[in-house]
């Protein structure tokens, strides 16, 4: 009897360790903890009030860390690869970089909605016949998107962003982009 309940006993230990190596493996996978890089395409939104809007693109990078599988940190930084000619005036969005947090809605789908907050820094130019202004300010940043995983390694996301509400000045980004997790 005594013999039998130590095997028990044992089978329970071993049965236990296994479970508890299992879920810390999940935790793994899911990302607790877990590094990424990603890289973004944006098309951007330069909309100066009582102003043409102008339409640029960027090309941008961000590393991150899950803190949780709710709340995660990143940094981005990004340049503008497409300028816009409005009013004979041509527009850029030379480049930008923030720091961010971000709320995600962890759940069993490969689809995890998100929340984005943070500052971001942009230096736009604009060049006319009388010579080149360059301007850079920061702002509040805040944006919803979505990562949809392709394998667990590799996800791609859609987001929309507005990275600056400023002076009469307003950006708003919808960006596309893969981010590898690590």
């Amino acid at each position: 009897m005594i013999k039998r309940n130590l095997m028990l006993m044992g089978l329970t230990t071993v049965a236990g360790f296994a479970y508890s190596a299992a879920q810390a493996g999940d935790l793994y996978k899911s990302g607790l903890g877990g590094a990424y890089a990603g890289l973004n395409y944006s098309y951007m939104m330069i909309d100066p009030e009582g102003a043409d809007e102008a339409d640029v693109s960027t090309l941008s990078a961000k590393i991150g860390v899950l803190a949780t599988p709710f709340l995660g940190v990143e940094a981005r930084a990004g340049f503008g690869i497409d300028d816009d000619r409005v009013n004979g005036v041509e527009v850029s969005l030379d480049n930008f970089f923030g720091g961010y947090a971000t709320l995600n809605l962890a759940n069993e789908s490969p689809a995890t909605p998100y929340a984005i907050i943070g500052f971001t820094r942009v230096e736009l130019e604009q060049e006319t016949l009388l010579g080149t202004f360059k301007e850079d300010e920061s702002d509040l940043s805040y944006g919803l998107g979505v990562n949809v995983e392709m394998t667990q390694e590799l996800s791609g996301n859609l987001e929309y962003m507005r990275y600056f509400d400023k002076d009469d000045t307003t950006i708003d980004g919808l960006g596309v982009g893969l981010t590898f997790s690590f």
